[in-house]
């Protein structure tokens, strides 16, 4: 019985302590370093009455550019968050909407300037 409650620990031990290494951030076992710098765009939707607004799309892009490269959705708390790389750049911002074709979208202007959290409101005028 004791041989094979040591054979057990001997057996969990060396994933345990693999385990809590790479947790820990001392060993990568890909030999990479640890994860890409980003910056942080991090935006409210508020309503005409500033009321948060729930399940709108926004779409980023750089400027001087026209495909739209990052998207997301506005929570319960109309908040939303967007990672883009760390390096000087300029980005609008635009909520996609149902819009009459004559009136234009509503666009956000942002500067990053490195590894940074930018924190906006986008104010609607209407839903």
């Amino acid at each position: 019985m004791g041989t094979t409650r040591l054979r057990w620990h001997r057996m969990m031990a060396a994933p345990a302590a693999l385990f809590l290494l790479l947790s820990a951030g001392a060993v990568n076992a890909l030999g990479a370093s640890g994860p890409a710098p980003y910056a942080l765009i991090f935006g409210t939707v508020w309503n005409q009455a500033g009321r948060p607004v729930y399940g709108v799309h926004v779409k980023l892009r750089r400027a001087g550019e026209k495909k739209f490269r990052w998207e997301a959705w506005s929570d319960h708390r109309g908040e939303f968050g967007i990672r883009v790389p760390a390096a000087r750049a300029d980005y609008v911002l635009i909520p996609d909407l149902k819009h009459a074709p004559d009136q234009p979208l509503p666009e956000t202007r942002i500067h990053i300037e490195g590894d940074e959290r930018i924190d906006i409101g986008v104010h609607l005028e209407r839903e």
